[in-house]
């Protein structure tokens, strides 16, 4: 009986090494089934000699799409090879012992001996003649290898190559980094020698496009290749070509995603999942998002679009409109590339021309106009715009003011600041205005300029992701921007208005110097123009929104240094030894005792804090009794009259870390100014500037690096720290902008267009330098929708 076992043992062991020798891993044929056809075309090309069937699920799992020239390699491969010595082959390229990497045993790496052919990679169980070839893959233009890196190394104490193929990804493990380095690129060596593959889609596209002038043909195309048509089964390859693996799959990973390949055939079993779906809209978004995330998908899901809106059996139903609420939303979000886009374009017209005045004729008119003006988007669109566009309407935007005023428009997913600007200002009557205004992101503590080409559907749908991370809330408002004619508003009008509301937040985020009395007059001023005179029954805001809080900080902080220097000289001599027992105390009880002591300043400093605080809000009620009689636009002037004894009134404030200049000043935490006519620089609370640079002296300003600006005014070079780059280029270019406009107007309406708003430039790459060459004597003239690029 031991015996017979072990005979069967042996009998099993021979057949499982003649499977491994006959059926070992590698790669296998990729073909599709041919259709010959005995009319030829013009050019003498048989349009459908590559038309194929849906691609169908083969036995062993692998996708049915195009490789060309694969079964004559695998003739070449298997058997030529078998047939004579690996040391006497002549396309061998590269030989060697690698290990790989083998899983499901408990050895987590194999010694092989690999060898590089120009068709393929096959590793053998030996370098002696007849040994075992144990695996192959079959090298095509859509193989990858990822080269060496420490990170692996650091992890295995080996070198590490990994090449993709169609089926297998072959992980290898060398000592020594020129042997991964020499084996990488020999291999990539071959991958770049092969002709591109395409697949069945890409060359019935082809064929489409050549013969869009002939109906005949196209149909005939159209009619016996399913693969260009709607179908209710799952697709088991994409419709275009991918690489089997790339030097991308760890930042995909990293999101969430698997191989590109794997994504493409996943979103098309999304696309189907919106025929039954209750709420389309969550699909539909994530869809979005994986293409967002996923650049090469796009394509891949407008081909797939298109092919379930062709020849659909129900057409008319709710289930099939899924599809082209999808479409719809592809084309306001992402443009695909230039065949598939001519491809698409022909898809459109031919639905329109096969179903006139139907629901699938409006979407395919909409979804051609969108293509014309579609700009890659940065956001996946909301919630609220994908329904706008299932149904093909524009959404509601708010817009708001200073003054807590607001206006509401409708836009679309291709509008822009600069066309909400052009359209605020009308509404609110600003056409005439010399100064000019821009659209900024704000919540209560920040705000930043939009761009004038963004667009307005990016912003809403930013905002509304950062209010759901934070409770805070965001809104989009329209302001001054250039104050380049302050003297010249007038009383009467709404900007007067918004320099009234835009000065007060310089006030309370403490960017206008003054002084403590002029700051309560202020806040009094404030009170009386947006309560009225005095009542013990007027609702009162609370002081932060009147006054400065960093000014009751410091006067807080100040009584606390005084309090800290009269401690310092420490108790009388008759209470010394009072202190001392205490000082005696085990280190538990001390680590308490300094415990309770910091809870207990902790409290006292927030009484200090709000004893001062009542106390400048009772000064402030005292100024605030006596303007009884004054009305709104007197406090509001009075208000403007006191604010514009500052020097720097109207311009926009931005915090420098620290200021170097070529003459070795230096100085930390100041303010860098900028206004119509000069940049200037102050220390913070400070009044007088210390130095002042008119546009006239200066000859070039930019970007230096990730965090430094340069301005160079005559022979100085001036560099200035900050957090604010892009802001303060934007801020000057269009300062300089309206001057040029103004200059060429002679003195008529203000920059940004014959609306005279303001278009902010886009934002500048802050890791390479950028500049500009200004000055009164030579301006030129690039556009100012552009950062210039000159060097420093």
């Amino acid at each position: 009986m031991p015996l017979q076992g072990f005979r069967w043992f042996l009998c099993c062991r021979q057949g499982f090494s003649l499977l491994g020798r006959d059926y070992g891993e590698r790669e296998e044929e990729e073909s599709f089934e041919l259709r010959n056809n005995e009319n030829l075309t013009s050019n003498g090309r048989i349009p459908t000699d590559v038309t194929v069937s849906q691609p169908t699920h083969t036995a062993n799992g692998t996708n049915g799409h195009l490789v060309p020239g694969v079964a004559g390699e695998m003739k070449s491969l298997i058997i030529e090879k078998n047939n004579m010595g690996l040391e006497d082959d002549p396309e061998l390229l590269v030989k060697g012992w690698l290990l790989r990497e083998v899983r499901g045993s408990w050895i987590k790496q194999r010694r092989y001996w690999f060898v590089l052919s120009q068709d393929s990679l096959d590793y053998y169980s030996g370098p002696e003649k007849g040994a075992r070839r144990l695996g192959t893959v079959v090298l095509t233009n859509l193989c990858s290898v990822i080269w060496p890196d420490k990170q692996s190394y650091k992890e295995t104490g080996y070198w590490s190559l990994t090449v993709y193929g169609r089926k297998h990804c072959y992980r290898l493990y060398t000592r020594h980094f020129n042997e991964a380095v020499h084996w990488a690129c020999a291999v990539q060596k071959v991958i770049d020698t092969k002709a591109p593959v395409e697949t069945p889609t890409q060359l019935l596209l082809r064929d489409i496009e050549e013969n869009k002038f002939n109906p005949e043909v196209v149909e005939h195309i159209y009619q016996h290749n399913p693969i260009l048509k709607y179908t209710q089964g799952p697709l088991y390859a994409p419709l275009l070509p991918f690489p089997y693996g790339s030097a991308e799959h760890k930042y995909y990973s990293g999101k969430g995603y698997g191989p590109v390949r794997e994504e493409a055939v996943k979103l098309f079993h999304c696309l189907q999942q919106l025929e039954s779906a209750r709420e389309p809209v969550p699909i539909i978004q994530g869809v979005l998002q994986t293409c967002l995330d996923l650049r090469p998908l796009r394509d891949e899901l407008y081909c797939q679009l298109a092919k379930q809106t062709c020849c659909t059996p129900q057409p008319h139903t709710a289930a099939h409109l899924r599809y082209w609420q999808l479409l719809t939303c592809m084309s306001c979000t992402f443009l695909p590339g230039p065949a598939v886009l001519k491809y698409l374009r022909f898809h459109l017209k031919r639905i329109q021309s096969q179903t006139p005045e139907s629901e699938m004729d409006n979407y395919a008119t909409f979804v051609g106009e969108a293509l014309d003006k579609t700009k890659c988007r940065e956001c996946v669109p909301s919630w609220e715009e994908i329904q706008m566009l299932m149904s093909r309407q524009e959404m509601l935007c708010t817009v708001y003011y200073p003054g807590s005023g607001s206006c509401q428009l409708y836009i679309n997913s291709h509008t822009t600041a600069n066309e909400v600007l052009r359209r605020m200002q009308e509404k609110l009557g600003l056409q005439e205005s010399k100064n000019t205004f821009a659209l900024f992101e704000q919540n209560a503590l920040w705000e930043q300029p939009v761009a004038g080409g963004t667009l307005i559907a990016d912003i809403l749908t930013s905002l509304s992701s950062k209010e759901s991370e934070a409770p805070c809330q965001w809104k989009l408002c329209f302001k001054l921007y250039c104050l380049l004619d302050a003297d010249g508003i007038s009383l009467e009008s709404i900007e007067y208005l918004f320099l009234f509301e835009q000065c007060h937040e310089m006030v309370v985020r403490g960017q206008l110097p003054a002084g403590e009395e002029d700051l309560q007059a202020l806040a009094a001023l404030r009170l009386q123009c947006i309560v009225g005179d005095f009542s013990t029954h007027a609702p009162c805001p609370p002081l932060d929104q009147l006054f400065p809080s960093h000014v009751v900080e410091a006067r807080v902080l100040l009584s606390l240094s005084a309090a800290a220097t009269a401690a310092s000289r420490g108790p009388p001599p008759h209470c010394q030894l009072a202190v001392a027992p205490g000082l005696l105390a085990g280190a538990p009880w001390s680590q308490t005792s300094a415990h309770k002591q910091k809870v207990e300043q902790d409290l006292r400093l927030r009484s200090w804090l709000k004893e001062e605080a009542a106390a400048v809000m009772s000064a402030v009620v005292e100024r605030w009794k006596g303007l009884a009689g004054y009305s709104r636009a007197d406090g509001m002037a009075a208000y403007l009259a006191i604010a514009r004894q500052w020097s720097g009134f109207g311009c926009t404030l931005y915090e420098v870390d620290f200021y170097i200049s070529s003459t070795g000043s230096f100085s930390q935490k100041l303010w860098l100014g900028v206004a119509a006519t000069s940049v200037s620089l102050y220390r913070q609370g400070e009044a007088e500037a210390l130095e002042s640079f008119p546009y006239g002296q200066i000859c070039s300003y930019g970007v230096k690096d990730s965090n430094t600006f340069k301005i160079t005014a005559g022979d100085r070079d001036l560099l200035f720290e900050t957090t604010k780059l892009t802001e303060i280029m934007q801020l000057m270019n269009a300062y300089f902008s309206a001057i040029r406009r103004q200059r060429g107007k002679g003195g008529g309406r203000g920059v940004g267009g014959e609306d005279g708003g303001i278009a902010i430039p886009e934002s500048t790459t802050t890791t390479t330098t950028t500049t500009t060459e200004v000055g009164f004597n030579h301006l030129h003239n690039p556009t100012f929708l552009e950062l210039p690029s000159h060097s420093v």
